[in-house]
């Protein structure tokens, strides 16, 4: 098994958003992808620091996502909030 960790700050007035853009958008869009074994987003909100792990069955799976711009794309949904 293989873990990609993207850690961000969020706003922390808009935490609230990033884990609803999480759980309804980034969450299930990620199981989709080949290897995508499941996915945690952990957040502290008086910091505004957030951490998401996603896991994958090969490193090769894992990779796929960047050299396709899965990971770009996902990053996207929320870079208006960091």
């Amino acid at each position: 098994m293989f873990a990609r960790i993207v850690s961000v700050n969020i706003q922390p007035d808009k935490m609230d958003e990033a884990i609803r853009i999480f759980r309804e958008d980034i969450d299930p869009f990620a199981k989709e992808q080949n290897g995508c074994t499941g996915g945690y987003f952990l957040t502290d909100k008086e910091s505004g620091k957030a951490i998401s792990i996603s896991l994958w069955s090969t490193e090769a799976d894992m990779l796929a996502g960047e050299r396709n711009e899965y990971l770009q794309e996902q990053v996207a949904k929320v870079a208006y909030l960091l």
